[in-house]
């Protein structure tokens, strides 16, 4: 998704939608696992209905991980996205509806962007190969120690493209594994599966939300429906909102920056590439047994609770004084709009709005500010108000000089302050590091003291360096001889790599200097700024953009043909007289099929996925399409640092063209190659104690060939269309494994059928509002009048996870047992807090009185101590609980209470355990390990007192 740091701008500024997941782990017993329960209640208080897996998002990780080992072959990817999709079920556990969704073949305004980071993948991967083999010569021929090279073939990852048989491999493997669970699993008991492969046509989140819709639209419908959507793009958090469903939850991984990763020529960690020196490998562990395992962490799950955004949104949408009536839902609509205006993937942000600059915030304050002017909201389910959205555009254009100064002021400001952050650090590093036997070594990486080796020859070598080092210092622009002497032919030139500043791309725009939109134009465009016609047919281009993309958020895809021909956005002041603009599409327009898109995203380098002569049109130079796949291309930064932030200048391919020479090849197809060339279906998956199961298993019997409606009444609302598959999965038969260290399914109860979408007519509007009958849910926000409306002065108490009612944690009596026989005796000797003042000592500024009769509980010491090294009263743990007939219950915010009357410890010193008095020689022994020496810990208040 092309909103680069949008989650970490939104889970900043709202941070209470993030809740931790809990999440069971399996248990081992004999050395065999355990599985999992998933049809008990969740660990996270709250029942999901369905689930919904985007499944790109799990496939690309388990195929090519970036903070563990790869797999070796395809069958240990197949089993390794099992396990991804088992733990999300285990965190999750829905009790309606599992759907999983492959991305198909994408609209052609997706393309462009698909075949973009295809090509700079490929590109990047040749280089870094490039480079690698390069460094590696030079170390070995230095003397360096490097492992020998491991001779595999590299997994390209733009086979996970629609129509290769990669992604077709996956889809069996993925019916193999919905049936297995079905099977053994008690959590899929109920459970409707519906599988959308890579055959159907649409991205992997946008069938899920047209999915949402669609079954919104029926009658039979659940409103107060909770789902949950797996994924990691950041569209996702805007689609979820466009739903309108108030139970809405996205789970996604939780984002850990710079995760160490191994060196790819030494498999050393703590260095790259480019800074490896072949230095050999240090032992790791006393007999080298960690030699070759990763500090590999299981990564950990969140939610994104979109009911907590609403709140927010809630809180800075609603307005005053409208001249019309204030509508939350609208306002909803509008900010998802104007999020689209910082970066999606159809589209170039405008050149003036960065989301790292507040972008986002700037739209909603001049929204705020100008919508009493435009007499209503920008958008209504999907359509948008383009008189409106001009008055928005050209208020964002009239401070779009500003923005720019300010850029550059802060960019020059942040360069500043690395200069001198890197002149403290190089100012403040040693003058000498001692290096061989003597060099420092970090904590934990020895595993024993090694002994010293000529330690006068060490001793030597050190004192000479350090010398030659006072003598260059002394003149740093002086050469030295071969001696050591100072030389008197004049100073060194310095480095380039010794500067403090570091190389930059030449900026010819200069969006900061008067004449920014003229040079813009003409450098981007290679059209003069005063060609108004053009400008404006770029202008033209980007509302239609605008209006294709929030119609495919709300509606659907408007147009499967209709792309953004440019590769740089307008600026906002060019948004002038586009509310006449058309912004309707072609209709009936149908997707491209899944080898053809093929050859709209692959590059040549990864023609071996395609027909041997579909492939040599991409190679062949008398092909009448070879312009589309350069072997090289531009990379124009656009103003950013990293080449991944920039703009790869390709060709657009012309569809005409494309179809044309393909018309040539397509004869050659084989069966197997036209199969996966066609377009599929969902397929819908249930088990034997569904109530669907035997209305669909009479269906195959009486070999019903027309589609038959779902019964709603037997799966949980759902509607559709039914169909029988040809290779469905039928009961009592053989499901074959197709991964060979799986077994296969000799005693199968599933059963699957082909469906499809409840269908509306072309021009039917889903409308965007919430259902009739829809249950808000608990706000989670503290009240804006909490202090006003709280009569009883209760401290507001933050909801941190989905249940409010959640009970505190408290400990047992048997954690105080063991507590007091495991922690330090003597309070001098390093453990928790030893010298840590307990809460409410004397003299605290927290400490209180005590609460009506409430008496003051006796310390109970063992351990001798100077009556000078007294501190305070003993903390909460070790107090005796004692209650006297008439006293104020000890709550747990005033067990810690001080009493009013000081009283000496030293009365309290020959006290042994639960008050009875210690022999002489038990005081004194210390070795001894007794219950309550030191620091005793006695049993607590009965469970259930809090």
């Amino acid at each position: 998704m092309g909103v680069p740091a949008f989650f970490r701008w939104l889970s900043r500024k709202y941070p209470s939608i993030i809740v931790n997941c809990v999440e069971e782990k399996a248990k081992e017993c004999n050395g065999v696992k355990v599985p999992i329960d998933t049809s008990k209640p969740n660990p996270n208080e709250v029942e999901f209905d369905n689930l919904y897996l985007d499944m790109n998002g799990i496939i690309h990780p388990c195929t090519h991980p970036e903070d563990k080992p790869a797999p070796k072959n395809e069958d240990e990817m197949m089993v390794a996205i099992f396990e991804y999709i088992d733990r999300i079920f285990n965190i999750v556990r829905p009790r309606r509806l599992l759907y999983m969704a492959i991305d198909g073949v994408a609209p052609r305004a997706k393309m462009n962007q698909q075949r973009s980071r295809r090509f700079r993948a490929s590109k990047e991967g040749m280089e870094a190969a490039e480079e690698k083999q390069k460094i590696r010569q030079e170390i070995l021929a230095k003397g360096g120690y490097l492992p020998p090279e491991e001779v595999k073939e590299r997994f390209d990852s733009n086979c996970i493209t629609p129509g290769t048989e990669f992604m077709d491999n996956l889809a069996k493997c993925l019916r193999y594994y919905i049936a297995d669970r079905l099977n053994s699993n008690p959590g899929w008991k109920n459970l409707t599966v519906i599988l959308s492969d890579a055959s159907a046509p649409g991205e992997g989140e946008h069938k899920i939300m047209d999915y949402i819709r669609r079954q919104r639209a029926q009658p039979n419908h659940d409103p107060n429906t909770h789902h949950c959507l797996c994924g990691a793009d950041a569209d996702l958090i805007m689609l979820g909102l466009a739903t309108h469903e108030l139970n809405f939850t996205i789970i996604r991984e939780e984002f850990k920056p710079n995760k160490p990763k191994p060196c790819a020529l030494c498999n050393q960690m703590g260095h790259e590439v480019k800074d490896c020196q072949g230095l050999p490998r240090e032992k790791q562990g006393k007999h080298d047994q960690f030699a070759d395992t990763l500090p590999v962490s299981e990564q950990e799950f969140i939610f994104i609770r979109l009911c907590v955004l609403r709140e927010y949104l809630e809180r800075e949408l609603t307005m005053a004084s409208l001249p019309f009536t204030f509508d939350f839902e609208r306002s909803v609509d509008d900010w998802v709009f104007m999020c689209f205006f910082v970066g999606n993937d159809f589209l170039p942000h405008l050149p003036s709005l960065e989301i790292r600059e507040g972008a986002i915030d700037r739209l909603v304050n001049i929204y705020k500010n100008v919508v009493h002017k435009t007499g209503g909201y920008l958008t209504e389910s999907g359509f948008v108000n383009l008189q409106r959205v001009q008055m928005i555009m050209l208020a964002v254009g009239e401070v779009e000089d500003s923005i720019f100064k300010k850029r550059k002021d802060d960019d020059d400001n942040f360069k500043r302050r690395q200069k001198e952050k890197r002149k403290r650090l190089k100012r403040d590093q040693p003058s000498f590091i001692p290096g061989g036997q003597f060099s420092p070594q970090a904590l934990g990486n020895r595993s024993s003291p090694q002994a010293i080796c000529n330690p006068r020859q060490a001793a030597f070598e050190m004192r000479m360096h350090d010398r030659q080092n006072s003598t260059t210092s002394a003149s740093p622009n002086t050469s030295l001889t071969p001696d050591g002497s100072p030389s008197l032919g004049g100073g060194i030139k310095r480095k380039p790599e010794d500067s403090d500043s570091e190389p930059e791309p030449e900026d010819n725009i200069r969006l900061w200097e008067t004449g920014w939109k003229q040079r813009y134009y003409k450098n981007k465009f290679d059209v003069d700024a005063s060609d108004e016609k053009f400008r404006r047919k770029v202008v033209q281009s980007y509302v239609e953009g605008l209006c294709w993309v929030l119609r495919y958020y709300y509606q659907g895809c408007a147009s499967w043909n209709w792309y953004y021909p440019f590769h740089y956005a307008p600026f906002a002041s060019d948004f002038e007289g586009i509310a006449d603009m058309p912004s309707d599409f072609e209709k009936g327009s149908k997707p491209f099929k899944p080898l053809e898109q093929l050859m709209g995203v692959f590059p040549a380098a990864s023609g071996n996925f395609l027909p041997p002569t579909w492939r040599k049109l991409m190679t062949d130079p008398e092909s009448s399409i070879i312009d589309f796949y350069p072997e090289d291309f531009a990379i124009d930064l656009n103003g950013k640092k990293y080449a991944w932030q920039g703009v790869a200048l390709l060709p657009f391919v012309d569809e005409r063209r494309l179809r044309a020479a393909l018309e040539e090849v397509y004869p050659d197809l084989t069966p197997e190659e036209s199969r996966r060339n066609s377009l599929g279906s969902d397929v819908l998956f249930v088990g034997k104690h569904h109530p669907l199961c035997d209305f669909i298993v009479e269906q195959y019997k009486t070999k019903n060939t027309e589609a038959v409606d779902i019964p709603p009444e037997l799966c949980h609302g759902i509607q559709g269309k039914l169909t029988l598959n040809n290779n469905a999965v039928l009961p009592d038969q053989v499901v074959q494994s197709p991964v060979p260290m799986l077994r296969d399914l000799t005693q199968n109860s599933a059963v699957s059928i082909s469906f499809k979408d409840p269908q509306f007519a072309e021009d039917f509007v889903f409308k965007a509002t919430v259902l009739p009958g829809a249950k808000k849910p608990a706000p989670v926000l503290k009240p804006g009048d909490w202090e006003k409306t709280n009569n009883d002065g209760r401290p507001w108490r933050p909801q941190l996870g989905f249940n409010r009612d959640r009970k505190p944690v408290h400990l047992d009596q048997s954690v105080f047992r063991t507590l007091g026989h495991t922690m330090p005796r003597d309070r001098g000797m390093p453990g928790m807090y030893p010298n840590a003042v307990p809460l409410g000592a004397y003299g605290s500024p927290y400490a209180r009185p005590l609460m009506g009769s409430q008496q003051q509980i006796p310390k109970l010491l063992s351990n001798l101590r100077p009556q000078e090294s007294w501190r305070g009263p003993t903390p909460l743990f070790q107090q005796t609980p004692q209650r006297t007939a008439g006293a104020a219950p000890l709550l747990a915010w005033n067990r810690m209470l001080p009493s009013p009357n000081q009283f000496q410890p030293a009365q309290y010193q020959g006290l042994g355990p639960m008050g009875y008095p210690q022999r002489p020689e038990d005081r004194m022994d210390r070795g001894r390990q007794v219950y309550g020496p030191g620091r005793p810990y006695p049993f607590p208040p009965p469970a259930g007192s809090f």
